[in-house]
């Protein structure tokens, strides 16, 4: 969550390395192509949105672009704890208000931002601690969300609660100085308080496999495996002049425990490569099944934080810029399949058009995201008449290719034949349901797989 008040010291440090993904920047060849964003990402049953400022809606370049172009707002600083409840117990939610009817006059999703977050504290919260914090914290989330209870699309509960660096551990904070399960509370008092909303956590620098995505990750997977409603990660995305080439690959291993995805603060810095590097973060979304929409952070480059580096879609006088063109390109040419987010079918539950396999036992099908070089795998494993208490699956890899990665499976072997086995939360399986695991390959990828219970 970045916004104008700041700028963020060595935030594109940790993303000036890593592989640019492969990707053209084609003009697309549909006549029947979308000409808007938001039109184009509902092709696919997705959102494209931007986060609005209050004080920007009486700019008529800006409003234009919103209201033409755009499916879904995110406040940048009108739902923070500093802007909703500057006195202890007093609630203002004048502009928050005016960003939720903005979005509702457009017929577009509002996501909420942000419940909780170690930066843009009132001061009345910063001078408190431990249980009167803590009460306060949860408080606080609960009247914000009782507020807008029915009505925000997504909330990102807790924000950048992670610290920067190897150690995959959480931010030193007020917050986090009231107790390692501060996030927890804070998600089970959104839910109750709105649970309609999906309960998103959203940071930075999470963008690929690393130490402090992973700690984001192992959270995740402990919350899903403890029933703490957690319904989304949202990954910012503030990048500079690459892309991590396990960009993709990240956001499939966060969707295979269950929660969607979503690029939430898109934005980057302006290049020589400006325009594939939006592509290439808009076809990973449009790859990924539960990646469910992608927010840029402002709307012209003269609205961004970024100040001096032209990192949106549109130039200071609201032009399109060549990004513009390979997002809405990237858009148009990914097709119309619907996200796979069905509100009520719980994770591992097989698609109704695919019928339970016969006979005991297991089967394993592989679906592949390819490129030139590599490709991302995920596997379904699918129990037969009987439940499953533990699974193996094997896979033979082309000469030549090799596994540089996996997730929710534990792989012996990286090339030849590789055999896969589940880990601690997903190796029971009820009778006729599945779960997945996935994994990165250099090369080409298995086109089969077999399953073996175990």
């Amino acid at each position: 969550m970045l916004n104008s008040r700041r700028a963020r010291s060595g935030l594109l440090a940790m993303v000036a390395t890593g592989a640019v993904l492969a990707t053209s920047v084609a003009l697309s060849g549909n006549a029947d192509a979308a000409t808007t964003l938001g039109a184009s990402a509902a092709q696919s049953g997705r959102y494209f949105g931007a986060a609005i400022a209050a004080g920007k809606l009486g700019d008529a370049t800006y409003t234009r672009i919103l209201n033409t172009e755009f499916s879904a707002v995110t406040p940048e600083n009108e739902m923070k704890w500093d802007a909703t409840e500057p006195s202890q117990g007093r609630f203002t939610y004048t502009n928050g208000d005016r960003i939720l009817q903005q979005g509702q006059s457009m017929g577009a999703k509002v996501r909420g931002h942000a419940l909780l977050w170690h930066q843009q504290q009132p001061s009345w919260a910063q001078s408190l601690s431990g249980s009167a914090l803590r009460s306060a914290a949860i408080n606080h989330v609960t009247q914000v969300a009782t507020h807008y209870k029915g009505k925000i699309y997504a909330w990102d509960v807790v924000n950048e609660a992670f610290a920067d660096g190897g150690s995959g551990g959480r931010r030193d904070s007020n917050l986090q100085r009231t107790g390692n399960d501060w996030i927890e509370a804070a998600f089970r008092a959104a839910r109750a308080a709105d649970p309609a909303a999906k309960l998103c956590y959203n940071d930075y620098n999470t963008d690929g496999v690393n130490a402090k995505s992973t700690g984001v990750y192992n959270m995740v997977r402990d919350f899903k495996s403890r029933g703490v409603p957690i319904d989304c990660v949202g990954f910012q995305s503030h990048l500079g002049t690459s892309i991590p080439g396990d960009y993709q690959a990240n956001l499939q291993r966060f969707a295979d425990l269950g929660v969607d995805v979503q690029i939430t603060e898109l934005d980057v810095a302006q290049g020589g490569n400006q325009a594939n590097i939006y592509a290439s973060v808009t076809k990973a979304c449009l790859a990924v099944s539960r990646c469910t929409g992608i927010t840029v952070w402002g709307i012209r480059d003269s609205d961004s934080w970024r100040t001096g580096e032209n990192p949106l879609l549109f130039d200071n006088s609201g032009n399109k810029k060549a990004a513009y063109t390979s997002v809405l390109n990237a858009l148009n040419a990914g097709g119309t399949t619907t996200p796979t987010t069905p509100p009520t079918t719980p994770p591992g539950t097989p698609p109704s058009s695919t019928p339970p396999p016969s006979g005991a036992g297991c089967t394993a099908a592989v679906s592949l995201n390819s490129w030139d070089g590599g490709y991302v795998a995920t596997v379904r494993v699918t129990a037969g008449s009987s439940a499953l208490s533990g699974w193996t699956v094997s896979v033979t890899l082309p000469s030549g290719g090799a596994i540089t990665g996996a997730w929710s499976a534990t792989n012996s072997g990286t090339s030849g034949t590789v055999g896969f086995r589940n880990v601690d939360y997903n190796g029971n399986v009820a009778a006729g349901a599945s779960t997945e695991f996935g994994f990165q390959g250099t090369g080409g990828g298995p086109g089969t797989a077999t399953c073996q219970a175990s």
